[in-house]
């Protein structure tokens, strides 16, 4: 039973995760909850064990400010890349919590961790990179677990990201991250609230074989299953 109910956690944290720009609450994290998200992190699984991340935790509200003024930068011009209404709509959303969350975690790839020769990376040089992006999932997941709400502030021009957190040239950063316990978790993603984009069906997207191949004849079950909402599994 007890294991069941792992389970059942497992799944009602993967599904209640959002990204989280608005509904920071302000309260202070412990230090012992940090360490054991941070932990979280560490343990993700990694090409070559290379395990090429670093966690860059920032409160000072100067280096805030300068980030934040890089986040506008690249919002303007990204809201100048949609046309008209889209572009109006684009200009109304929260699209990060650089200011509002105590906490902003940048976490970086030391792509020259373990040397030039990686087991794993040396046909694919880009394996240190998905196995950064394995550790923000598990930071975001055990977060979200903790009550914590996480949000991944992607537009930036990272040369300048690079520039404004001092970063060594073998280091990139991946994830900005605007970490917090918020009043209240959305129901569903905001974007898909909004109307921005709607929730894509799961069956439309798994394949049979060769790219594009339908499912249903090969795997009828499975078709059908995934046409269910998860709670009837």
């Amino acid at each position: 039973m007890k294991h069941r109910n792992a389970i059942k956690e497992l799944y009602e944290v993967i599904f209640s995760r959002r990204d989280i720009r608005s509904q920071f609450s302000g309260q202070t994290i412990p230090e012992q909850l940090l360490a054991k998200i941070l932990k979280a992190a560490h343990s993700a699984p990694s090409v070559g064990f290379m395990q090429p991340w670093n966690f860059l935790l920032i409160r000072n509200q100067e280096i805030k400010g300068k980030v934040f003024q890089a986040f506008q930068e690249g919002f303007e011009k990204e809201a100048g890349k949609f046309e008209a209404e889209r572009q109006k709509q684009y200009r109304k959303l929260k699209l990060e919590g650089i200011l509002d969350a105590p906490i902003n975690i940048c976490v970086t790839c030391d792509r020259s961790r373990t040397g030039p020769v990686v087991l794993g990376r040396t046909l694919n040089q880009d394996m240190d990179l998905y196995s950064t992006v394995c550790a923000v999932q598990n930071l975001w997941l055990a977060a979200r677990a903790e009550g914590i709400g996480v949000g991944w502030v992607s537009i930036f021009e990272y040369d300048k990201l690079h520039e404004l957190l001092q970063l060594p040239a073998e280091v990139e950063p991946i994830a900005y991250l605007c970490v917090g316990f918020v009043e209240d978790f959305p129901q569903k993603p905001e974007l898909e609230t909004l109307k921005w984009s709607a929730k894509q069906d799961l069956k439309n997207l798994v394949f049979s074989n060769s790219w594009g191949e339908s499912i249903d004849s090969e795997w009828p079950a499975l078709a059908k299953a995934l046409m269910k909402k998860f709670e009837d599994l």
